[in-house]
Formats: structure tokens, sequence, C-alpha cells
């Protein structure tokens, strides 16, 4: 059967009707979710540069992971405040060394809220990376866009039950370092961040938020079980 250019037309601006007008459904890329990968770490530590460096090569070489630098606050009393300590990234880490059961310590890099590794063995947290990458928990899909200065924040439908966290976070930052135990080095420091809040809960029913951009260049957002595992994530 051959149609006419008029048919045509008339079919492909049916097509883009339908779109426009049917539910938000999950993609197989927003399903493909990034692994997380969470550094500790403090310009304020002697033993963190090899675990930032690692971090770096991971923002720079692989796309199926999101990694975000968490500078705490526990170093800044022992001869450098660092510039982007937070005090919600000591709390988070907290939550991991009392779930974990290994307390809280510098360098530290915790994958898709699972397990805890010593930031600078890279060989441990590849292998971890590796497993989380075939075996992702995925509760429901997330989709996060930016409309000017607000965001607009979708988790798709699913089962179970969760946090939405919107994390703000600053593409690169490179510090010259004047006391403490870094002292006289210049760090090259990669996905920083700079903010981080919790957006509401998640019940298993599709939901849609708009928020405005969080502190920091970029923003991520992560969808966390109660107990904490990372369940959805998506980044800008």
């Amino acid at each position: 059967m051959t149609l006419s250019l008029a048919s045509l037309r008339y079919a492909s601006s049916f097509a883009v009707l339908l779109a426009s007008l049917t539910p938000w459904s999950p993609s197989v890329a927003a399903v493909d979710r990034p692994v997380v990968i969470e550094l500790f770490t403090s310009q304020g530590c002697s033993s963190c540069p090899p675990a930032n460096a690692y971090l770096n090569e991971l923002v720079r070489q692989r796309r199926d992971v999101l990694p975000l630098a968490f500078h705490v606050t526990y170093w800044d009393r022992l001869g450098w405040k660092d510039p982007f300590s937070l005090p919600a990234a000591t709390d988070r880490q907290a939550r991991y060394g009392s779930r974990f059961g290994d307390g809280s310590y510098t360098p530290e890099i915790v994958v898709d809220g699972v397990t805890g590794h010593v930031g600078s063995n890279r060989a441990e947290v590849g292998a971890a990376i590796d497993r989380a990458r075939g075996a992702s928990a995925t509760a429901a899909p997330v989709k996060l866009a930016r409309n000017g200065d607000k965001l607009a924040v979708e988790v798709g439908g699913g089962e179970g039950r969760g946090r939405v966290v919107l994390v703000g976070f600053d593409h690169r930052h490179e510090t010259a370092i004047r006391r403490g135990e870094n002292d006289g080095r210049t760090l090259e420091e990669l996905n920083v961040v700079r903010s981080v809040r919790t957006l509401g809960d998640w019940s298993g029913t599709a939901l849609r938020l708009t928020e405005p951009m969080p502190e920091g260049e970029d923003a991520a957002v992560l969808l966390e079980s109660p107990e904490g595992r990372i369940v959805g994530a998506a980044r800008l």
C-alpha cells in the first residue's frame, strides 16, 4: 500500500500529538541508571589526594557512574578548614558508618549506598563498582531536567519506599593548601558537593516535583531506600 505525502504528514502529526498526551514512562536509558560513588574526603587529610585522583578519573572516564565528593567537617579543626566541608556530608557518612559498623574515616568510598571501602583502594572499589553495575537495584526510574533556575524531578512508579535527595555540586575546584597535613599542595577536585537536602518521600506512586536549583553548578537526584541503599539516580 502506498501513502500520499499528505497522509504521511497527517500520520506524523498524529504521532507527535499522541506522544505529547501519553503519560511519562521509563525509557531504557532511564532504567539503566548510573552507579553512585560517594567519596568522603577532606583537604586536611594527607591520605585523601590519591582517592581524590581516583574519583577525578571516574568523573572523566566513565559515564556509567555518578561520582560525588562529599567533604566532611571533622578535619577542619586540625590545621586547615576545608572551604567545601559540609555538616550534611559528615552526617551522611555517620549514617553509613553506623550501618556498616566501621565508623567514619577518610578517605572512604561508598558504592551505591551498599558497601564502604578505603577510597584509595582502586582494586577493591573497582570490583564493588562492577558488582553494582551487574546487580544495581532500581526501584523506579528517575528523571531530572532544568528549566531556567528550576528543576523538574520525576520519579516513576515502582515497588517499595524511599527518600528523594537533591545534591548540588560543582564541576571542578583547584585549591592551594596553606596549612595542615597537605600544606604546600595544590589539589584538583571534581564533582565537589555543595549542598544536600531531602525533597520528600516516595511510596511507589509516580512523583513529580518542581524545585529551585540547589547550591552548586550542577545537580543530581538520588532515590534512597529506607535503609540507605541507592535504588534510583539521575543527573542533569
